[in-house]
């Protein structure tokens, strides 16, 4: 098992992706999903002096059915709950400074262990409560 890496699933379903800040790798790009996903992570590598060329991200029309996240951990402690379709707990994990986390599927809760800053990237636009359905295991 990769420590600086781990899938959380539930039969074969990836709920979350954890990428630690201790992860590293020589490739250029490491990419954690695939083609399919909605929301894509990956991990870049370049050298000093490496270029990438100037683009611009074509329009294409595409249709997401559920909203995916991103959560970076700036600084503090995070521990993060995971959860099937059917609300059920599966496991918790702490995340740190420098740790994200991919919340793909199921769901998820966070208890701030220490007091935490962090950035979050999701789909929009934001459909307001109809966004989320909010339960108390």
């Amino acid at each position: 098992m990769n420590t600086f890496y781990e899938e959380i699933k539930y039969n074969d379903t990836i709920l979350a992706i954890i990428v630690r800040s201790g992860y590293s790798s020589d490739n250029a790009y490491t990419f954690f999903t695939n083609n399919n996903d909605t929301l894509q992570l990956a991990y870049i590598h370049h050298p000093t002096g490496k270029s990438v060329d100037s683009h611009i991200h074509n329009d294409i029309k595409r249709e997401v059915y559920r909203t995916k996240e991103v959560v970076f951990v700036k600084s503090g402690i995070l521990k993060t709950d995971f959860y099937n379709e059917d609300m059920e707990h599966i496991c918790s994990r702490i995340l740190e400074k420098g740790d994200v986390v991919l919340l793909s599927q199921g769901g998820h809760g966070f208890e701030v262990v220490e007091e935490v800053e962090m950035i979050v990237a999701k789909q929009g636009p934001y459909a307001g409560e109809e966004d989320k359905t909010r339960f108390y295991p």
